[in-house]
């Protein structure tokens, strides 16, 4: 097909956007690919729409080779069945609520585990029908707190997502595995780069689960590997256990004066300058326990305070801690919580006093509290005495205070170790490209989807879930290929194979141009034909060096000499050839 510039919708940008913060994002905007319509929200205009059409293509080519059938569903759902899975609650603030003329709730789906559940349950009812994977691609919707990034994170995206459904839990396992091999196949396809981490599975629920990231510094998610083959985003990163230590013959705690040491730094100065320690070496901040007071906002209303320890050369990961107090969301307690208990003294807060605990489970305030892997019994910690400069030295764990539990919350470092010994952690950026989950039996038990065993007894289904990023991807593969004068779209993934460009007034010009233009028509290739007559050669390379398709061919002067040029948008290689051999040319680099 030709496509003739003349009269095709697209209106290119000098300017830059002025809220673009990423290189896809004001490049898409700048080449007529998206427009903006809100935060996170954008149009999509025909250029942009056959660049994902493209992906969309590579998505199903694979998805369909591994055995999965395309359905799809609406974005609008009602309320029941997200209420029945405990998601119309656990999604909280991010999920699009609205009501019906009749008063009904509805929602813009985030996700449709539910809705899939349910259609398997209205048509299946035997061992025989399985193994299913079903897939659709359709937007979706999260009231992002913060969307930024263009498509990278928005409120409105498109996803691929599939779901499996297996009789038996080694079936399951069998599916996870097609689908994963079909998304290492996918992101190969679109020249993404990826890393499969461990990963937390999140309000989706579920065992296993597996992110694929793609290796970015515009990344928001971070993510630690090591030479061994250890991979896993940060909060599935499980720190690993030291042996608890002799608790006897350990110095009873001491309570000392600490004026004007509200932070661990300047409470380290004063152990050393006051508090030398017995074996000669100097206090740290590892020696000290920071308690940091966070407040949950629970899924019926309230709010609590707890307190979470972490080694004082530590900081509180609030990702980390969110995984850990799921579903409640976590902010950074206020002023008027601690207005509200006084017992939590800032900067002196520890979990021991010498009048006795006032945290943990001997509180009478209830402030549950906390600890970090580190802080394993029989270890002794510098910390506050819950009174107002004064601090407590050689509080032993296990002996002193116990806390109401164990959870992951400091951050984690470049060369801390990995958990299965594979060595010490570097520290990556990435975004997230693909996720695919084991979700087991908990949609199918919550909406009652079994079906009949080999006995003849009702068995309950176990399913996976796999989702991809579409425009997230097509985002990624913009931030790719670029350079300072526009985009250079791989030829796969490009919105059109060949873009020719007549430049000049003579006729004989557009007249070769439009003959190349059908030739490769007739290669069954799609062409975007730059026919504009009153418009500048200036112009027109700009535009098509910014559009960025591959393979670009230069109609001009040459033309009376039986001559074209061929532009490598990607390489900037530029050849004189022949107009009869452009064609051949062309079908041969692809």
């Amino acid at each position: 097909m030709v496509t003739r510039l003349s009269n095709y919708f697209v209106r290119t940008l000098r300017e830059d956007p002025a809220d673009a913060e990423v290189a896809s994002h004001r490049l898409l905007v700048r080449a007529g690919y998206i427009r903006r319509q809100a935060p996170g929200i954008f149009a999509w205009l025909p250029l942009g729409l056959r660049v994902k059409a493209r992906i969309e293509k590579i998505v199903r080519e694979e998805m369909d080779a591994a055995g999965a059938f395309e359905v799809h569903f609406p974005a609008l759902m009602p309320r029941e069945p997200y209420e029945v899975s405990g998601r119309w609650e656990e999604y909280g603030e991010n999920l699009f609520r609205l009501a019906d003329r009749k008063g009904a709730d509805m929602l813009l789906a985030p996700t449709h585990e539910e809705a899939f559940t349910l259609l398997v349950k209205d048509l299946y009812s035997s061992y025989k029908d399985l193994p299913l994977t079903i897939y659709q691609i359709q937007d979706k919707y999260r009231d992002e707190a913060r969307p930024r990034a263009g498509l990278l994170r928005g409120r409105e995206f498109t996803m691929k997502d599939a779901y499996s459904f297996d009789a038996s839990d080694e079936g399951l396992d069998a599916s996870y595995e097609r689908q994963r091999d079909a998304y290492e196949r996918i992101f190969t396809r679109l020249g993404l780069d990826y890393v499969i981490v461990k990963a937390d599975a999140g309000a989706m629920g579920g065992s296993k689960s597996e992110e694929f990231l793609h290796p970015t510094v515009v990344g928001e998610d971070t993510f630690v590997r090591t030479a061994g083959g250890y991979a896993a985003n940060v909060e599935a990163y499980e720190t690993p256990r030291a042996e608890p230590l002799p608790v006897d013959g350990q110095p009873a705690a001491l309570v000392f004066d600490s004026p004007n040491t509200p932070t661990i730094a300047t409470l380290v100065d004063l152990l050393n300058a006051e508090h030398p320690r017995d074996d000669g070496r100097e206090w740290n901040a590892s020696d000290t326990l920071k308690n940091v007071v966070l407040a949950l906002k629970h899924l019926d209303g309230t709010r609590e305070l707890v307190v979470v320890a972490v080694p004082g050369d530590r900081d509180v990961d609030m990702k980390r801690v969110e995984v850990a107090f799921a579903p409640s969301d976590v902010e950074a307690a206020t002023d008027e919580d601690f207005a509200a208990h006084p017992a939590l003294v800032r900067g002196y807060i520890g979990p021991w006093s010498a009048e006795g605990a006032v945290l943990g489970e001997a509180s009478t305030s209830r402030i549950r509290y906390f600890a970090d892997p580190r802080i394993v019994e029989g270890t002794a910690w510098v910390t506050g005495a819950n009174a107002s400069e004064q601090h407590v030295l050689g509080l032993v764990a296990g002996r002193d205070f116990t806390a109401d539990a164990v959870i992951e919350a400091a951050n984690i470092e470049a060369g801390d170790p990995a958990p299965d010994g594979s060595g010490p952690v570097q520290i990556d950026r990435g975004t997230e490209i693909g996720h695919v989950f084991q979700l087991g039996r908990k949609y199918a038990e919550a909406l009652g989807l079994q079906v009949l065993d080999e006995n003849g007894k009702l068995v309950t289904v176990t399913m996976g879930s796999y989702g991809i990023g579409i425009t997230r991807a097509l985002a990624l593969i913009a931030e790719l290929n670029n350079d300072e004068k526009g985009l250079c779209w791989p030829a796969e993934i490009a919105p059109f194979d060949v873009h020719i460009v007549a430049t000049g007034k003579d006729a004989a010009v557009f007249d070769a141009a439009a003959g190349i233009a059908a030739e490769l028509e007739d290669a069954a290739l799609d062409v975007l034909y730059d026919d504009r007559p009153k418009v500048s050669p200036g112009v027109k390379f700009g535009d098509a060096e910014l559009i960025g398709v591959p393979a670009i061919v230069i109609a001009g002067r040459g033309v009376a000499d039986g001559l074209v040029e061929l532009w490598d948008r990607r390489s900037g290689e530029r050849t004189q050839v022949p107009i009869a051999e452009v064609a051949s040319r062309i079908a041969a680099r692809r």
